[in-house]
């Protein structure tokens, strides 16, 4: 039997956390400062900042609310994953049959591209689209709406459940403002989603069914005025909603000073949508902002440069993401934020991650991610390693000992210790034992010589 010890993994990544934990504050007292936000009229609203996932605004965030039509953010996202922009969709005898409300009035059989459909989604709000898309997708619309509900389980959301691709009223359709900024924090990772949400025109060119082309224009007032004279200078993008059910909702998505925000409102009425948003993103924007963990974590940047002793580098074995940042009100400083080391990421190249809360609140985190620094490894055995199945990282980290070899070592081990008593006890007595050695020479020669003058004077008395 063979014992393995990996040395990359066991020595370097555990030595690395180690430095990693030992460097951090254990435990900083958070300010529980948080600026006073507006009031708002909708039922449920949320500002979400998209990099760090940091909610700095919650109002209902959890509570289920019937989305209507900024459901399309998500079967825009689902179809940018699943499918190629120049793929051909057939609009159906179903999708033109069972959709109603908003859309670009297409014909049966007509064919646009996977790209101007999605355009159409966005912009225009297209039902039939959205319902076209899901059958190229998915297969059916049950299909793509299975494919919705599990990307929503992977974005972690809390409470929706999705029954179709377009947002028509269905008891069994509804979300959360929470959620809705989830998906949309997703989608806006996209690069092509951020090109469509953005977009104020978007032309389709004549199709099978049209001699003439189709133009669309983005609803979103925040980013295009159409009926109202609320442009947000900031804003780049979103989706808008409407259903008797639902009401008005609202998904804006606005950048400033380097901060990306999401604004969800839900079930609300006319204005009050663009107002609620306009009014949070000025409280979000003008009391808040970014810290880049990696360039203020001083604890952690002191610890760069410790030597790692015997293992004979300078340099970490894990850093900080150098891109995670922190939201903070403009008020605090960077150290006011409290931290801690959690270990839950599935992905190998993560080795831990740091928290920061400020105020009960988690506002963002900082992967702890692997630098690649390797250790040489020694190779202690009494066998020959196999050099054709074996490969040259394997003998360069694995150390494979007998457990003969072991017990050996643990008694050499305790042979040198007491030989080095051994000596320690010599040397510490070496004079000690040289002085009772002369002093019992001189008594011995005392007593030889008092033993020699007795029997010279018994022979003297015997004449």
């Amino acid at each position: 039997m063979k014992i393995k010890w990996n040395l990359k993994r066991a020595c370097g990544l555990v030595f690395g956390i180690f430095l990693m934990a030992a460097a951090l504050p254990k435990q900083v007292m958070a300010a529980d400062y948080w600026p006073e936000a507006p009031e708002v009229d909708a039922q449920s609203a949320i500002v979400m900042e998209q990099s760090t996932g940091t909610v700095i605004y919650d109002k209902n965030i959890t509570e289920k609310q019937y989305p209507a039509s900024i459901t399309k953010i998500m079967t825009v996202l689902v179809a940018l994953e699943n499918a190629e922009l120049n793929q051909v969709v057939t609009f159906s005898n179903e999708a033109i049959d069972n959709t109603e409300g908003s859309g670009i009035a297409r014909d049966y059989g007509e064919q646009m591209t996977l790209e101007q459909c999605l355009y159409a989604i966005m912009l225009e709000s297209a039902n039939e689209c959205a319902y076209a898309v899901a059958e190229e997708v998915g297969g059916s619309v049950e299909g793509f709406v299975d494919m919705m509900n599990a990307k929503a389980k992977e974005l972690g959301c809390v409470n929706t459940h999705f029954a179709n691709p377009h947002g028509l009223p269905d008891e069994n359709h509804y979300t959360c403002a929470y959620d809705m900024a989830l998906i949309t924090q997703a989608a806006y990772n996209n690069e092509t989603f951020r090109i469509i949400t953005g977009t104020a025109r978007y032309t389709i060119p004549p199709t099978n069914k049209h001699d003439e082309a189709t133009y669309l224009n983005n609803h979103n007032e925040l980013l295009v005025s159409r009926k109202f004279n609320y442009v947000y200078p900031y804003c780049v993008g979103g989706k808008t909603g409407y259903t008797d059910d639902a009401r008005y909702t609202l998904v804006t998505i606005s950048e400033k000073d380097g901060m990306t925000l999401i604004c969800v409102v839900m079930r609300t009425e006319v204005p009050h949508q663009w107002e609620d948003s306009i009014a949070l993103f000025d409280y979000a924007f003008d009391n808040f902002q970014l810290f880049n963990v990696a360039e203020n974590e001083t604890s952690y940047n002191a610890m760069e440069k410790t030597s790692t002793g015997s293992l004979n580098t300078n340099k970490a074995f894990v850093d900080i993401d150098r891109n995670a940042s922190i939201v903070l009100p403009k008020t605090a400083e960077f150290s006011d934020a409290s931290s801690s080391i959690v270990y839950d990421s599935s992905d190998k190249d993560v080795a831990g991650t740091i928290e920061y809360r400020y105020a009960d609140r988690v506002v963002g985190k900082a992967d702890i991610v692997r630098t690649g620094v390797q250790i040489q490894g020694f190779v202690f055995d009494n066998e020959k390693m196999n050099e054709e199945t074996e490969s040259v990282e394997e003998q360069n980290s694995v150390i494979r000992i007998h457990p003969w070899v072991i017990v050996l070592a643990v008694l050499g081990v305790v042979a040198l210790v007491v030989i080095g008593f051994v000596i320690k006890y010599f040397v510490d007595n070496i004079y000690i034992i040289r002085h009772n050695r002369e002093v019992r020479k001189q008594r011995k020669d005392l007593f030889g010589s008092g033993k020699r003058i007795r029997k010279k004077h018994k022979r003297r008395r015997r004449r």
